[in-house]
């Protein structure tokens, strides 16, 4: 069961990204704490290339960038950029591009729900050292030693979003249990100013996806349960959203050539995603 204290020391277990000091909320130890308003709230994805999905975001990532599973739980993710530490949809300077879609992922943030690994519950969490964070706040996390509406709001968006979570989870399962997930590769192939092909192309991600002709292949009875039941929509969400591929490379090579006017005197090995 969630909460967001606990009278006793609590064992926290898991690691998240974006998070670097997450500590159990309680009114004991973040009484006079609460949040501030930052110009970029959302500049620490400037160093995310790939940020996790649920299965209800696909149609709204679908607007802005592919959304790919990857490794052996094939976990959904939205493919951002096509290094490490570059997400290509946020300004080196922190600011988001306005039509990105931000994951909920990143949106709860500095909140996230951690594992108790000594009571077997969650546990609501804040990230102390995030930069909205503050002893001055103009938002407190505690008014009269209990949980302000906003910290009762934020701990409702934290529960749905896991609540998601495993629905996704479910939802990959069920996927690979019909056999949908096949292995793919995006590619770039570098052409002249004239449009001619120039070497060899370059593989810049091996993802997995899931196979519309297999999709087309199944039983008009599975077809139309996973119509029902939402999957089918998430799966041509997910389809259409690899034609962003195109999108993400024109992004990486408008940043390279940016990159290579700054600096003239370095070399590029071009782009290439790494999860």
């Amino acid at each position: 069961m969630a909460n967001s204290q606990s009278a006793q020391p609590s064992q926290l277990s898991g690691q998240v990204l974006f998070y670097s000091n997450p500590q159990p909320l309680s009114a004991e130890k973040h009484a006079g704490l609460g949040l501030k308003q930052i110009e970029k709230p959302f500049s620490f994805l400037g160093k995310a290339h790939a940020v996790p999905l649920t299965v209800q975001e696909f149609g709204l990532a679908a607007t802005s960038y592919p959304v790919i599973f990857v490794g052996s739980d094939k976990m959904p993710i939205g493919a951002m950029g096509l290094r490490q530490d570059e997400n290509l949809f946020v300004k080196k300077d922190g600011t988001v591009d306005p039509d990105f879609y931000v994951p909920a992922f990143a949106r709860r943030y500095p909140f996230v729900f951690a594992n108790d690994s000594k009571e077997d519950r969650l546990l609501l969490c804040v990230d102390r050292d995030a930069p909205m964070v503050t002893n001055k706040p103009e938002i407190p996390f505690f008014e009269n030693g209990q949980p302000s509406d906003f910290t009762q709001n934020a701990m409702q968006f934290c529960q749905e979003f896991e609540r998601q979570r495993r629905q996704t989870a479910e939802f990959v399962k069920d996927i690979d249990k019909l056999g949908l997930f096949a292995e793919r590769t995006a590619s770039f192939q570098p052409r002249d100013q004239k449009g001619n092909n120039v070497g060899e192309p370059q593989v810049l991600a091996k993802y997995w996806a899931i196979d519309e002709e297999k999709v087309k292949q199944l039983p008009d009875e599975k077809l139309c349960e996973m119509q029902r039941n939402g999957m089918l929509g998430a799966c041509t969400a997910h389809s259409i959203s690899l034609l962003n591929w195109s999108r993400v490379i024109n992004r990486a090579m408008r940043q390279q050539s940016s990159d290579a006017v700054q600096q003239p005197q370095g070399g590029s090995d071009g782009p290439s995603l790494q999860i």
